[in-house]
């Protein structure tokens, strides 16, 4: 039996449910009606994902009476940025979207993290709903209410926090992912298990390859987003602890800039920055002897790369424009265990002796 699981992410008026269902897409425009009577609906998606799923969703939304639109943008990052938000905007404009409407972002992170932003700030803000179709936004970007577009100086750097009024999860998406793509996916969710949840950390360890990972789909997924439901409660806007979802990024991002976001995806910096950085906290004695080879020996086992050939200068210079640094300190997440992540805390004078 196909049961559904259920996470209540609990932000008091700002709450929602996170809903993991096979076959989930074809049962949300019922699920819609029980949230909010809305008129118009917009989906917005891209290129790839539409050609597999935006008849299916339209369809299912007619079905329940909805006035349905979509706009298409270009697939990959570099769609995430001020010039096609103000098109998008442009497109709800001409649809004559109201503040009782509603948004649906129907893809991977970059569609998420922009129409997401879009519906906190078109009319100062309207409800919108998440459809993730990736790995990693089905278990990390599509929930918590961090929506973004990037700048030229970096990734995510113009944004709100933005609660979606529901994530409605079909793991069945998955089975049209690019292998690289549900690979980038891994790197986000071993990261889940390094901070928070040894025993998902020890779960891919026997996983023998991709077709188990794609059977045991809903069990990953759930516990990717039991970690995040814990951080994202007890620290919503991200100035505390839940900063530890951090790890990997601060090398990470400073990776894909450098790449200009175009080498490797998102999951794959974020894998050489766990690597990385875990080495850097065995040498300094703040994480136990082995576990960064631990890491690379996982990953390496989901294709996902584990160094770079990046000079420490470009690095540092990557991590100075970071937006996570607050005034002249850098938080640094590191693993003083597997299954525990903590924030340590340094003087960005001091960050060269950090990054080796």
């Amino acid at each position: 039996m196909n049961r559904e699981k259920e996470i209540f992410i609990d932000l008091k008026e700002r709450s929602y449910k996170i809903e993991i269902k096979r076959g989930l897409l074809e049962e949300i425009g019922k699920k819609i009606k029980k949230i909010k009577e809305y008129n118009k609906i917009v989906i917005i998606t891209d290129e790839n994902v539409g050609k597999f799923y935006l008849d299916r969703l339209t369809k299912t939304l007619r079905e329940e009476n909805f006035l349905v639109y979509d706009i298409i943008i270009p697939a990959g990052e570099k769609s995430k940025n001020l010039y096609e938000t103000e098109k998008v905007y442009n497109d709800l404009a001409l649809y004559k979207i109201t503040r009782g409407d509603l948004i649906i972002t129907l893809g991977g992170g970059v569609v998420g993290d922009l129409g997401g932003f879009v519906a906190s700030t078109f009319l100062r803000g309207i409800d919108f709903i998440q459809v993730p179709t990736s790995l990693l936004s089905q278990i990390d970007s599509s929930i918590g209410g961090k929506v973004a577009v990037d700048l030229p100086s970096g990734k995510n750097m113009v944004g709100s926090f933005y609660q979606p009024k529901g994530v409605f999860i079909d793991p069945e998406l998955l089975k049209t992912l690019p292998t690289r793509y549900l690979h980038d996916g891994l790197g986000e969710t071993i990261k889940c298990g390094l901070i928070r949840d040894k025993k998902l950390f020890e779960l891919f360890e026997n996983i023998k390859g991709d077709s188990e990972v794609l059977e045991r789909a809903e069990e990953i997924i759930f516990g990717c987003c039991m970690v995040k439901k814990v951080m994202v409660e007890n620290d919503e806007f991200d100035r505390g602890d839940r900063m530890i979802l951090n790890f990997g990024h601060t090398i990470g991002h400073s990776i894909e800039k450098n790449y200009n976001y175009e080498t490797y995806t998102h999951g794959e910096c974020v894998s050489i920055g766990m690597c990385e950085i875990t080495k850097i906290s065995e040498k300094l004695g703040l994480t136990p002897k082995g576990t960064a080879d631990r890491i690379k020996i996982l990953l390496e086992k989901f294709s996902l790369p584990t160094t770079t050939t990046l000079s420490k200068e470009k690095i540092l210079e990557g991590i100075s424009s970071d937006k996570k640094n607050f005034g002249n300190k850098i938080n640094l997440i590191i693993l003083k265990d597997i299954g525990n992540g903590e924030i340590f805390k340094i003087d960005s004078k001091d960050l060269e002796k950090y990054i080796v």
